[in-house]
């Protein structure tokens, strides 16, 4: 596999093409001891080194992994947060060798389903427009909502950034002032949602992400928990949008032990997260 440097780097999971590409032009990235320059080539055989860091590149390409995280509010979609805020990285799992990317982003009050892949390719591909990659949130409003406001939100409402609609609006819950719908978007401009609907005079006071194209957040992750999609569900991410299917790549040996440790503080999160929310008797 003889490829650009960044595409390669994408396909191990390091970083997105166009990270690799800053990387690249900042001189941080080398190849069997040179500095590398844009529109280089390398194979998965190289000695590819980022910040002097060795990366390992024997299953580039090959393999890919998925997870699904449950997004508390209070938490920003950012790897260092200068302001010294929770980020969304801080309880995943390590990969060996590999990173995680985040497939889209929430703002700090949205919570719900995030996904994760080390992958760099599938998660440009599931991320960009031209995907058509439908996300689908329940949202609690407050104010008056009629068929007509409705049909608004899904004709499209021209927004500060360009016009925006809802593919989809459904009520799910609730009555009076406070009520729960359903919303389905096609794209994710930043805090989409939230302005659609204060737009038509409706404020939001809750928003949480539930589907991901053909990924739900499943019941049974807590807030602040984390699982690993099975082959299964990693094929039909794979086949939404039109890309080889992949195996998940097997752990082993150390990075197996690493990996059973931290699902299992997994399962006092999840324990002590189900007491707290649970109603007192």
């Amino acid at each position: 596999m003889n490829e650009r440097i960044q595409k390669l780097l994408a396909l191990a999971g390091i970083g997105s093409r166009r990270e690799v590409e800053r990387w690249i032009a900042d001189g941080r990235v080398t190849v069997n001891g040179s500095q590398a320059k844009l529109g280089d080539r390398a194979t998965r055989y190289d000695e590819i080194r980022v910040d002097g860091r060795k990366v390992t590149l024997d299953d580039a390409g090959t393999t890919r992994r998925v997870l699904v995280y449950n997004k508390p509010v209070g938490e920003v979609c950012t790897r260092n947060d200068p302001e010294g805020r929770p980020t969304v990285f801080d309880h995943l799992p390590r990969a060996k060798g590999e990173r995680w990317i985040n497939i889209g982003r929430l703002d700090i009050n949205t919570s719900g389903l995030l996904l994760f892949t080390t992958d760099g390719d599938l998660a440009n591909k599931l991320m960009h427009p031209s995907s058509g990659v439908d996300r689908e949130y329940a949202v609690r409003v407050r104010g008056e909502v009629d068929d007509a406001l409705i049909e608004r939100l899904k004709e499209g409402i021209l927004l500060d950034d360009g016009m925006a609609r809802f593919t989809d609006v459904r009520y799910f819950d609730g009555d009076g002032q406070n009520k729960w719908y359903h919303v389905v978007l096609m794209e994710g401009k930043n805090r989409e949602v939230r302005r659609l609907w204060e737009s038509q005079g409706v404020s939001v006071s809750r928003l949480k992400r539930v589907r991901y194209g053909c990924i739900f957040l499943p019941s049974n992750v807590p807030v602040g928990t984390w699982v690993e999609l099975g082959q299964r569900e990693v094929n039909d991410l794979a086949d939404l949008v039109g890309m080889e299917r992949k195996k998940t790549r097997r752990m082993v040996g150390r990075e197996k032990e690493q990996f059973q440790r931290a699902a299992k503080r997994q399962k006092v999160r999840q324990h002590a997260n189900s007491r707290r929310t649970s109603p007192k008797a």
